[in-house]
């Protein structure tokens, strides 16, 4: 996960209950999730696209 390992990922996670509060962290987690997803789905599409493209020279 990234490199971090267990203690790293404990205290970034009290950090942030600390910073945000523990009613917000389920709320950034979700927005978290939402915008890698978009990430995600925004790179396949680039290498789709390169991928056509590099297709369509070929041709």
């Amino acid at each position: 996960m990234f490199g971090l390992g267990w203690p790293e990922v404990v205290i970034i996670l009290i950090a942030a209950v600390l910073v945000f509060g523990p009613k917000k962290i389920p709320e950034l987690g979700s927005t978290f999730g939402k915008t890698l997803r978009g990430f995600k789905e925004g790179v396949s599409q680039a290498e789709a696209e390169q991928d056509a493209q590099e297709e369509d020279y070929r041709s």
